[in-house]
């Protein structure tokens, strides 16, 4: 039950078209792959996607924590004891949450494999099938309706438009695309941080009858304090995510009382599963629903988003469409999409293997 060897490696993926939200636009992607091999034979795969505007952690700094670090952390140590080498991770790269996250499936992949089970199973099952948003970009208002179109004829029933850049335009936006969906199409947005206090304000009033489901982070991550003291029907329909990296954070969201009404759980964030579910528990005892969200990431990292979602019983939302995006992904299996619901492959581990 002993760490033998641990490889990584990166793979740089073009994008199918360029993405853009409110404070960045991307093309192309650097995916980081971990491998870790048990003295028995067994394998546990892990993926990592830093974001440098979320956590403060780029390319290079993830490479050299997986490459040149993660051996001396791990290696000999035996995967049974994942609670207390999920803290040996912190202690060594304590900036380094989406590295930390591609040692932490992978522990979490090994761990499960030894027992020959599906990670959910070893973790508890809550849910088997749930779907999935798929999200737009920021586009003009003609290429928005045009991507929503497309979505929904692949069988897509959730959309999440990305929004933040104007005001103007994102209400206008919102407008024209509920006149342009079925009614029973389900809507959210994401700004990103990119709305001011009295811009959020505006748009929850004017989009009142457009059945906007949720807001996902509107202002700017370290702004709790006036996001706490709107009207509850506002409070309620907002998703921390960039506020959301640690399980601190959760508790600093919910006092003197909660600052929104979904918690978006993402393991480049937060540092991987263990933790991830550690979060999920603060807010099932606050009664807050959770969303488990991505960047564009390769499919094991998404895989491994959805066992512990679907561990967790206050799971309600999944935004895990970032591999939709890739030109191509080296990794394949963990899950399949079935008219926009997704469904966990009945597999040891997480179910991943490689092209």
């Amino acid at each position: 039950m002993k760490i033998k060897s641990i490889q990584s490696w990166q793979e740089e993926i073009e994008l199918k078209e360029p993405f853009s939200i409110s404070f960045s636009t991307e093309d192309a992607v650097t995916l980081h792959f971990v491998k870790l091999e048990s003295s028995s034979g067994l394998q546990g795969f892990g993926s990592a996607k830093p974001s440098f505007h979320v956590t403060g952690e780029n390319s290079d700094s993830c490479k050299e924590a997986l490459q040149n670090k993660a051996q001396e952390i791990l290696e000999h140590e035996d995967f049974r004891h994942l609670p207390r080498l999920i803290r040996k991770l912190e202690e060594a790269l304590p900036r380094n949450p989406a590295a930390r996250a591609a040692l932490d499936m992978a522990l979490h992949d090994l761990l499960a494999k030894s027992m020959e089970l599906p990670l959910v199973e070893l973790l508890g099952r809550c849910h088997s099938i749930m779907p999935t948003s798929i999200t737009i970009g920021i586009k003009d208002i003609d290429e928005t309706l045009e991507e929503a179109r497309r979505c929904l004829s692949e069988g897509f029933t959730v959309l999440k438009v990305k929004l933040g850049r104007n005001i103007e335009e994102d209400l206008e936006k919102m407008s024209k695309l509920r006149e342009e969906v079925p009614k029973r199409t389900r809507i959210r947005v994401d700004p990103n941080q990119g709305y001011g206090l009295e811009e959020l304000i505006r748009f929850c009033k004017e989009t009142e009858e457009l059945d906007v489901e949720f807001l996902e982070q509107p202002m700017p991550a370290d702004e709790i304090e006036p996001l706490q003291q709107l009207p509850e029907k506002i409070r309620t329909r907002l998703a921390a995510d960039e506020s959301l990296h640690h399980p601190k954070d959760a508790t600093k969201l919910l006092a003197p009382q909660p600052a929104c009404g979904i918690f978006n759980i993402k393991l480049m964030k937060c540092g991987g599963i263990f933790r991830g579910r550690q979060i999920a528990s603060i807010a099932e005892a606050a009664s807050i629903p959770l969303m488990w969200g991505c960047n564009n990431e390769s499919r094991l990292s998404l895989s491994a988003a959805l066992h512990a979602a679907f561990s967790c019983p206050n799971t309600q939302y999944l935004d895990l469409d970032g591999d939709l995006d890739l030109v191509r992904d080296p990794a394949q299996g963990g899950y399949r999409i079935q008219n926009g619901m997704m469904i966990l492959e009945d597999s040891p581990g997480l179910g991943i293997s490689f092209k």
